[in-house]
This record gives C-alpha cells, sequence and structure tokens, in this order.
C-alpha cells in the first residue's frame, strides 16, 4: 500500500515549480515531465491510456500528456482518476492505483506552470507493450467464427457461443482476458463451462440464423464453473501461484456475451485469450457468487440500503473480490466475521461507477473458517437527482438482466473444500 503523505509535509518553493517532501532523502522534486510527472503516469496511467485501449486518449509521451496537462492535474483531484473505487484501508489488494498527496500536488503545480519538460534525455522510458493482450500473447485465442448483427432496437440479447475444447486432457487456466469487439453493445462477458453437453445441442437447435443460441439471463444449462468474467473497467489478472481454474477433456467452454442496444445496428466479433499453466496446481481455484434475485428498488429513494449476510461453510481462502450493480448502485461494503468474533474488512466502495467494475485482488489471500459470516451492504439512488438514473421520472426496479434493471451481485475467487463453485442467493430488505 502506498504511504500518503500529508499535505503539510509538502512545501511549494517557487514558481518554478519545485516540490520538497519533508521525508524524502533523495532531495526536492522538480514539477517537469522528465523529473516526476513521467513516472506517475507511467506507473498509474499509461496501462490504459494507450493506443488500442478502454481510455479516449494516450498519455505516452510527453506531447501527449501535455495536451491534457489541466484535465490530469482536475481529475486526479478530484479523485475521478486513477478510476480506483476501493476504500484505503478497508481490505489490502495489490497494485492500488491510488495516488499520494505528493503526487496529486505535483500534478496539479505541472498544470499550473504550463506543463514544464525537463530534461528530455532524462525522461524514464514509458513501459512497454508487446501484445495487445494486457497479459501478453494468450496461448489460445477464441473468437465466434463471423460478425453478430445486434439490431437497433429491443430487449438486451444473451447469445452464448460454444467454443470447442480440443484438448484430451485436463487443462488448467490461470486466465481469461476478453477484446470486445464493440464496447458500444458489450455490456459484459461470462465464460461457463458446461459439462452435460446441453450447450452443444442448443446451439444445434437454435435457427435464427446467427452463430450461437440466446437465452436470458443464464447460459440454458447447469454450469460446472466459471473461468472468467469481463465489464467495462476489468481488469484481468493471473489467479495466484498455486492456483488455476480447471477444464477437464470433454468439457466445454461457453462465452456468453450480453448485448445491449445502441439505436443503430451495430456488428461484433469478441476475442477471448486463455491462458494456461502446464504445472498442475496444489488448489483449483473456483468463483463464488453471492445474489440478492429479490432486489425492488422504490422510486425516489435516494438511499435505498439493503444488507444481505451469508455463511461461508466450509474454510475458504479468498483471493480476489469483484462487486457488481447497474446505474443505480452507489455503494458496496462487505466484511467477514469468524466465529471467534474476529471482523475482517475485505471491500467498500462508496463512489460506484458502473463503468470500473474492476477486480480487486488481496494483498494476501484471505482465510475464512467455516461458519464465517459474510455482510454485504448496498446503496441504491433511485431519485430523480442521479444523473445516470435511466428512467424519468423514477419508478420501481427490480433485479433483472437489462442494462435498466439493477443487480446486487459480489464475485469472488477462491478455493476451499467445495468441489464446486460456491453460490448463495439472498432475500428480503
Amino acid at each position: 500500500m502506498k504511504t500518503i503523505f500529508a499535505l503539510s509535509a509538502l512545501g511549494l518553493l517557487s514558481a518554478g515549480a519545485l516540490i520538497t517532501v519533508g521525508a524524502s532523502k533523495a532531495g526536492p522534486v522538480k514539477a517537469t515531465y522528465a523529473e516526476s510527472v513521467a513516472g506517475i503516469l507511467n506507473k498509474n496511467c499509461v496501462s490504459c491510456h494507450r493506443p488500442g485501449e478502454v481510455a479516449p486518449f494516450s498519455l505516452i509521451g510527453y506531447d501527449n500528456a501535455k495536451k491534457y496537462a489541466a484535465m490530469i492535474a482536475s481529475v486526479t483531484k478530484q479523485g475521478v482518476m486513477p478510476p480506483w473505487k476501493a476504500v484505503e484501508g478497508h481490505g489490502e489488494f495489490k497494485d492500488a492505483k491510488r495516488l499520494t498527496a505528493e503526487e496529486i500536488e505535483i500534478l496539479g503545480t505541472w498544470a499550473k506552470d504550463e506543463a514544464p519538460r525537463g530534461d528530455a534525455k532524462s525522461e524514464p522510458k514509458a513501459p512497454e507493450f508487446t501484445s495487445a493482450w494486457a497479459l501478453g500473447k494468450p496461448d489460445l485465442v477464441l473468437s465466434s467464427k463471423t460478425e453478430i448483427t445486434v439490431g437497433p432496437e429491443g430487449p438486451d440479447e444473451y447469445r452464448n457461443f460454444v467454443l470447442e475444447n480440443q484438448s484430451s486432457e485436463t487443462r488448467y487456466v490461470t486466465a481469461i482476458d476478453c477484446k470486445p469487439g464493440n464496447r458500444k453493445v458489450v455490456h459484459h462477458l461470462v465464460v461457463f463451462v458446461d459439462g452435460s453437453g446441453v450447450a452443444k445441442k442448443r446451439d444445434a437447435a437454435d435457427k435464427d440464423g446467427q452463430e450461437g443460441y440466446t437465452t436470458f439471463g443464464g447460459p440454458g444449462f447447469n454450469p460446472v464453473g466459471i473461468l472468467g468474467a469481463w465489464a467495462p473497467g476489468y481488469n484481468v489478472r493471473h489467479t495466484p501461484d498455486g492456483t488455476a481454474f480447471e477444464l477437464k477433456s470433454g468439457q466445454t467452454m461457453v462465452m456468453q456475451i450480453h448485448y445491449h442496444r445502441s439505436g443503430k445496428t451495430e456488428k461484433d466479433r469478441s476475442e477471448l485469450g486463455v491462458y494456461f499453466t502446464k504445472t498442475k496446481p496444489a488448489k483449483i481455484a473456483r468463483f463464488g457468487i453471492f445474489v440478492d434475485p429479490t432486489l425492488q428498488i422504490t422510486p425516489g429513494e435516494k438511499s435505498f440500503r439493503v444488507t444481505r449476510s451469508f455463511k461461508i461453510p466450509a474454510e475458504m481462502t479468498m483471493y480476489a473480490v469483484m462487486p457488481h450493480m447497474h446505474l443505480l448502485g452507489r455503494v458496496m461494503k462487505v466484511d467477514a466475521k469468524t466465529p471467534d468474533g474476529k471482523a475482517i474488512p475485505l471491500i467498500y466502495i462508496k463512489d460506484w461507477d458502473f463503468n470500473w467494475q474492476m477486480q480487486y485482488e488481496f494483498k494476501k489471500p484471505v482465510v475464512l473458517p467455516a461458519g464465517t459470516v459474510v455482510t454485504v451492504e448496498a446503496v441504491f439512488d433511485n431519485s430523480a437527482a442521479n444523473p445516470r438514473n435511466p428512467n424519468s421520472p423514477p419508478k420501481l426496479v427490480t433485479f433483472g438482466e437489462e442494462t435498466t434493471d439493477e443487480m446486487f451481485v459480489l464475485l469472488f475467487t477462491q478455493t476451499s473444500a467445495l468441489d464446486q463453485p460456491f453460490f448463495e442467493i439472498g432475500s428480503g430488505r
């Protein structure tokens, strides 16, 4: 976790953009691109702000960064960027993209002083991205055989693509990455595992003229596992060392894409990148899912609060968490209490943004003994004052699969003695 320096430890020495950090042994730090700004951007921003990625412009190199200096200063001061939503101190996570007070001050001073470059010869090199894939070249790339046409109007569409498993041996998956072909219509994606053969039969029977078969919500079979998922803002990661998801011979991957309409006819051909390990893992990773399908959010209510709890049936090690809500979601807080009364904070997001649905990996895996109670609290804003509210005037919103419906879901990666994914359903307000 990065150290947050108190503002009192910062000294603004001159209009020449010299920032002094009291605790630093390296001496004064100049607010120039070469000496300080490039390092901040390279570490926290350019993984998204580069060609071909989700951000709308690149921040690689001085010329690009200078154009957006004022914007950088503004959004970092407001805490909008980098888009790290987890509240500090409520769960400890790897690779937290959270700026220190010193870094925010440097960016503000740099912009105010018209973005000086400094010594170009001393500029640190930007990270090298050798692949269009965040984790490097995948071991296997899969996609639909043809482009899919998404019509301009109508209900959201769930299309399931059967991806044949060509291996005669069990394989172990450490990561699934996704490259949405058309972000205007790809709402989210889930990769299910079918061991029953039902997906192939449904695919063969579907006669709508396009590849894949449609369902509403679920994949149309009882999955034996989930290998991965993607949503806007999702940050793909490998499973922790010694763990991997299992894909047995004869099992089929089913890529389900949730399409929502843009008002125009759109085309999509999304790709999956699959990463394997050749070493059998010590533990099989599985997803855990908590969901409340009874959710009903009163119209006009600004702070509709929901609290649910579920019990861990067997000792479980939790590696990462991923909250999920739609457009009315504002807050999600997750805590655990062990049978002996120990409180374990897991994650707290108090400024939910549908466009930044991240997977948060714990610095140290969290071990939850059998009998641990996990409490999930969420707040939804169904008022007319919510600029993200899709309904004007506000109306009753229930749990559902459409973007304009709402969800109350917690996903997590775990290992345990359970020989199946963990799935818990909550109910009641």
